[in-house]
């Protein structure tokens, strides 16, 4: 076995499972001697469990925040520097490390791990190829309960087969939009004491626009996302107008949110119950976890004709539980968008995927961007190859504190 390896592997793994077989040594023989640690979401969650059960704040972030209440990005770089800070051990278990961090915090970390690799054993976990590390010997994939050697010609393996070939089901309500803005922002600025986040931001987003917002970890992309959901309270002091309602006029957070269909990989976190995947679908006309009244006839049939479009007919009353991490993205994006919501915002929504699933999920995004008067706001820290947005605002972090924001 070569000193450094990957597994590649698709979001079909029970990825538990793996990380057993491989700390166990029956996947690894030579690891059961040795000593290790784990870098996974499985093992964040562990401490996030802690965190709130116990109150034991065992993994320090640099802002002295929670891992709860903290970003993905830096609950990744604080579970990596608890885990660098121990003593030396024999092999570490990096599971996606990629996820959540920006270009800096990337080039960071591979520094780190070539280091940490001179002297201990690196073994990657990874979904998808180009986020192999550069310094691995071989690449393997788990065939019926072994690990294989992947030829080196699925590296250059592209997609051309069309996962999505009905058009968009149609809202239930046709809305009369125009070309009036959907949002606009107007030189904000935010502060936390004396900590600027964003400073002058002018965005305006129209409907039908697909938009993508980038920046580095800490650059304010979240602060812009509250401020246009209604959720931050500061947006009562900037100049704003949200679906032609000026900010501070006297609107509730609800004639806000009616007007957004959201999603983000961390919501996969709060759905644990047992509904059926039309249910899913259907909870999202009323903007619920589960359904609590029974949903008339035209929105059942809206519901199917999603089904229908996610190829998801013949599994509609299986549980929305046992779907893969893929395909739970794909049922929530459909929830989100049953009414044709004026923006749909997508924030770091393939973090966690495979290469397969990232290609149809991204099929899917530029579906509702071509076919609807849906306006996107897509958040992420990297390009996706398949996703196609329109027009880029960036935020780039000032000197003297505070993002500045401009169109690319």
């Amino acid at each position: 076995m070569p000193k450094h390896i990957a597994i590649y592997l698709s979001n079909n793994e029970n990825k538990k499972l793996l990380l057993r077989k491989i700390t166990s040594g029956e996947l690894i023989p030579e690891l059961r001697r040795l000593k290790g640690s784990i870098f996974s979401d499985i093992t964040l969650n562990h401490f996030i469990e802690e965190e709130e059960r116990h109150g034991k704040f065992e993994v320090k972030t640099t802002t002295s925040n929670s891992l709860k209440n903290s970003s993905d990005g830096e609950r990744k770089r604080a579970l990596l520097n608890h885990l660098l800070s121990k003593p030396l051990l024999d092999y570490i278990l990096l599971d996606n490390i990629y996820d959540c961090l920006d270009r800096s915090a990337q080039s960071q970390v591979n520094i780190r791990l070539e280091r940490l690799s001179e002297q201990t054993k690196v073994v990657q976990i990874a979904t998808r190829k180009r986020d192999i590390l550069p310094f691995i010997n071989a690449v393997f994939s788990v065939h019926q309960g072994k690990l294989q050697l992947v030829d080196d010609t699925l590296k250059t393996s592209k997609k051309s087969k069309k996962f999505f070939v009905n058009e968009l089901p149609q809202p239930l309500i046709q809305r009369v939009s125009g070309n009036n803005p959907l949002i606009q922002l107007r030189n904000v600025s935010v502060h936390y004491g004396e900590r600027a986040i964003i400073s002058n931001i002018n965005w305006v987003i129209k409907p039908g626009e697909f938009w993508q917002l980038i920046g580095p970890n800490g650059s304010g992309k979240s602060t812009i996302l509250s401020l246009i959901s209604g959720d931050n309270p500061k947006g009562y002091m900037a100049d704003m107008t949200l679906f032609g309602i000026k900010k501070g006029s006297g609107e509730s957070v609800w004639d806000i949110k009616k007007n957004i269909g959201f999603y983000s990989s961390e919501m996969l976190r709060g759905f644990k119950r047992r509904d059926t995947i039309e249910s899913m679908i259907i909870s999202g006309f009323l903007d619920s976890i589960g359904l609590y009244s029974y949903p008339s006839d035209i929105q059942i049939k809206i519901a199917n004709q999603w089904l229908a479009l996610l190829g998801m007919t013949s599994i509609k009353n299986k549980s929305f539980s046992f779907l893969s991490g893929g395909h739970k993205r794909l049922v929530l994006i459909a929830r989100a968008m049953v009414k044709h919501p004026p923006l749909l915002i997508l924030d770091e929504p393939t973090n966690g995927l495979d290469d397969r699933d990232s290609y149809i999920f991204s099929e899917l995004v530029n579906k509702i961007a071509s076919e609807s008067n849906t306006a996107i706001i897509y958040v992420s820290h990297r390009k996706e190859e398949h996703i196609n947005p329109d027009k880029i605002f960036e935020l780039t972090p000032n000197p003297t504190g505070g993002s500045t924001g401009q169109i690319n």
